[in-house]
């Protein structure tokens, strides 16, 4: 097979010059190097035995400080500046050439901020944070996590410190903007101000009315029958086993070297069939958009996913406006019996579906509702601003953690594995993702009230399993445009709207109250 990295322009085309060429060509070649060490987390959290964990920590430091070099390398700033001078590169903004320069640019100047020696220190610290946080977790032992936690909130301060940030910003914002280009904390409290009130009221008047049967939840379930039902539905919803996996892990996620190897990782509860089909399909949605990326732009932006909002987008779309819907349960109910047996036949589709859309207030940021989800994601903005502005204290995060969901979601944390130890983002260094989420469901409802005006009948495509026009429609318009336009450009282009909460609330209006009924 002739490497993904030969791509060359076609033969009807005008030869690109040279040093448009070398750019390309050294840019693809250190993604070898990023995209390894992708490979090399992976295999940490689902196969790795637990005494690799120093000499791999090693490697992801070197490969981390390898990349970084190729990705500093002054000869890029000269390749830059000559491409940048040649109109036939740039003049058309959508181009590839000038879509590719105008993101190389952006990664060259950031990454040109850091000493070699912080992104090392970075990538070993969060190597040990991770395996240290799967332990601390297991063993509700937040003191025992404490000091790596300390050490990736000082390296991110750095971090922070080096990219800078606007005058009346703040550090947050500089870590953010990797994350989602342009995104600052004054932006997400403007997004999160009017949504918080109306997802309130719409809790509190669920939370009054008769309560969903729990039936489904009750469930209990052998861990291999899941498995082999959630990879039933993940094939039905397009994802190219010949191009990826499903494993398990401590935290389910999606990652990968390019889009012919795609990793997914899931969980799954003897009890808790909903958390395992719902993980799974939110990561099917990554590895769907994955999958879905051009490879003749392999190892360049142009064949980047936008940003981890639109990432998000695709995740939750699949799990919630799909996953959620009496469309998809009148064709998974079937299934769901056919894999259980006897232990499912008592459900009917009916119980099922309330089952996959009750509202309650939960400790778990995975397991939440659709309505609760986003009051879990305001939790963690509000405490990981303070981590970095230095409000709060490592030591103190348990207890402002707790005394938040008291306040957004009415419920006591009874420990910490259930409380500031249950995500996998902090160990990882991932210090600005969280509000990617909310902003992800937001697009998502956007996108998918544009799919059903174009498509037509989405609900009748659910109910007979065929869910290959959205996945078209999906590939088509956001996936194989990869970093083309940026996520609020993409919205607009998609849509021709600009973001907004609205879409979202009709989507769990629409669907919850009468649900519920309270219309």
């Amino acid at each position: 097979m002739p490497s993904l990295l030969g791509h060359r322009p076609p033969p009807d085309q005008p030869p690109e010059p040279p040093a448009y060429l070398d750019l390309i060509e050294h840019i693809r070649r250190a993604s070898l190097l990023s995209s390894t060490c992708s490979l090399l987390s992976w295999d940490q959290e689902t196969m790795m035995p637990a005494k690799g964990l120093a000499y791999r920590t090693d490697q992801m430091a070197l490969l981390a400080r390898l990349s970084h070099e190729h990705f500093t390398d002054p000869r890029i700033g000269h390749w830059l500046d000559t491409c940048e001078a040649d109109p036939a590169l740039t003049t058309s903004p959508t181009s590839a050439s000038a879509v590719n320069l105008r993101e190389i640019r952006r990664d060259y100047d950031k990454a040109t901020r850091l000493p070699t020696d912080l992104v090392e220190a970075l990538a070993r610290t969060t190597s040990e944070a991770k395996a240290a946080w799967v332990d601390a977790r297991r063993d509700n032992n937040f003191p025992g996590f404490a000091p790596y936690l300390r050490r990736v909130v000082e390296l991110n301060i750095r971090k922070a410190e080096c990219f800078g940030w606007a005058g009346d910003g703040e550090p947050w914002d500089a870590l953010a903007d990797g994350y989602e280009a342009g995104l600052n904390a004054a932006y997400v409290t403007s997004v999160f101000t009017p949504l918080r009130p109306r997802l309130v009221a719409l809790i509190e008047a669920l939370g009054e009315a008769a309560q969903l049967d729990d039936a489904f939840d009750r469930l209990v379930l052998p861990v291999p029958k899941q498995d082999a039902f959630v990879r039933d539905i993940v094939a039905a919803l397009g994802f190219d086993f010949d191009a990826g996996r499903l494993d398990t892990s401590a935290h389910p996620f999606c990652s990968g070297t390019h889009c012919f190897d795609v990793r997914m990782t899931t969980r799954f509860h003897e009890n808790m069939l909903n958390d395992a089909l719902g993980s799974t399909m939110h990561e099917t949605g990554h590895g769907i958009y994955n999958q879905g990326l051009p490879p003749e732009h392999i190892g360049t932006p142009r064949g980047e996913p936008v940003g981890l909002s639109i990432h998000e987008s695709q995740s939750r779309l699949w799990e919630n406006q799909v996953g959620r819907s009496r469309a998809f349960w009148s064709w998974a109910y079937p299934k769901l019996r056919d894999h259980f047996g006897d232990a499912a036949r008592g459900l009917t589709e009916d119980q099922v579906y309330a089952g996959a859309n009750r509202v309650a207030p939960s400790l778990i940021r995975v397991e939440a509702d659709e309505a609760t989800y986003n009051l879990h994601i305001m939790v963690r903005f509000e405490l990981e601003r303070e981590l970095l502005n230095g409000s709060l204290d490592v030591s103190d995060l348990p207890g402002a953690w707790n005394a938040r969901y008291r306040e957004y979601l009415g419920i006591d944390v009874p420990d910490d594995a259930h409380g500031c130890l249950q995500d996998i983002h902090w160990s990882m260094g991932a210090i600005g993702y969280f509000p990617t989420y909310t902003l992800g469901n937001l697009y998502a409802a956007q996108f998918f009230e544009a799919a059903r005006d174009e498509l037509g009948d989405l609900d009748a495509m659910f109910s007979v399993g065929d869910f290959e026009p959205l996945r078209s429609w999906l590939n088509e318009k956001i996936h194989r445009l990869g970093m083309t336009y940026t996520s609020a450009e993409l919205c607009e282009h998609v849509t021709g709207k600009p973001l907004s909460h609205e879409p979202l609330m009709r989507h769990l209006e629409g669907k919850l109250r009468p649900l519920y009924e309270l219309d």
